[in-house]
């Protein structure tokens, strides 16, 4: 069984770091490693993000996002990936024309995932962080949507997914290893932004991390671009947001009601979050 494990795992490797890399994972020592990176928050408008950010003349993008290398791809070696960001000539080229030369990962699954968080400083301890989060009620709906659509998780109603991650919730909350896996299994773990922020904030100091609200994203997105490139030391310039990307589609909208229920239990975890981050999204509804 061993034997078949491991020559299972030598076939991954050999299969992303040879085949689906090949030139550009033999040339990984000229390549950079990324010096921010947007961590999440899952289905807070991140693949927009991604191609949003590379309109900047000082930013180029990795070869595709979510590459999730610190979270399902870690075996996968640092080379591997290096091999999904621009060449040092890259590097040399932007920053000859504007000064400074930047380029990013993009993988909203690393904010939930808290095994990210040591690899992640061990690797890039100087990265600055960049986390879009989505109204909880929204987000963790929207969650529910996607996998429903997709037929990977359940079949079962919102109301009776939503009964059964609370009362998981109430049994896992003061013990940090059951905690851990509820997060990673269930709709509203990933949603409680505090309890992972104060994960993030035991490694990265505040000042590597820049907190933003995809609902003022889509509204003020030149405000929030201004932000991001403040946080970035780069030149403000205009994006252009007008393409959406990965919009995830309609769907019916919560009845007042449970909507209320959701709001009502997400807000004192909201309320700890403002406080920790001093800053206030208006999530109240």
């Amino acid at each position: 069984m061993r034997l078949y494990q491991n020559l299972k795992k030598l076939n991954i490797i050999i299969k992303h770091k040879l085949i689906n890399r090949h030139f550009y994972y033999l040339t990984s020592s000229l390549r950079v490693l990324p010096e921010f990176i947007v961590i999440g928050a899952a289905k807070s408008g991140t693949t927009s993000l991604y191609h949003y950010l590379s309109q900047h003349p000082c930013i180029i993008k990795s070869a595709y996002d979510e590459l999730g290398y610190f979270d399902d791809n870690f075996n996968l070696g640092l080379n591997w990936y290096r091999s999904l960001f621009p060449t040092k000539f890259t590097q040399q080229k932007i920053e000859h024309e504007h000064k400074k030369f930047l380029t990013y990962d993009v993988t909203p699954g690393y904010f939930q995932n808290p095994s990210c968080i040591k690899r992640m400083y061990e690797t890039l301890p100087n990265v600055k962080l960049i986390l879009v989060l989505r109204n909880p009620v929204d987000r963790t709906y929207s969650h529910y949507q996607a996998s429903t659509k997709r037929g990977i998780k359940t079949k079962k109603s919102f109301q009776e997914i939503l009964d059964k991650d609370l009362k998981k919730y109430e049994e896992v909350k003061n013990d940090d290893s059951e905690y851990k896996n509820f997060i990673l299994n269930s709709y509203i773990g990933p949603s409680i932004y505090v309890k992972l922020v104060k994960e993030w904030l035991k490694y990265f100091s505040s000042e590597q991390l820049l907190i933003l609200s995809s609902e003022e994203l889509k509204k003020n997105h030149k405000e929030v671009f201004s932000k991001i490139h403040n946080f970035l030391n780069i030149k403000d310039e205009e994006i252009d947001t007008v393409t959406k990307h990965n919009t995830g589609g309609d769907y019916t909208p919560l009845n007042s009601e449970l909507r209320q229920k959701v709001i009502d239990f997400f807000k004192p975890h909201n309320e700890e979050l403002f406080n920790i981050i001093n800053q206030k999204f208006d999530w109240d509804k």
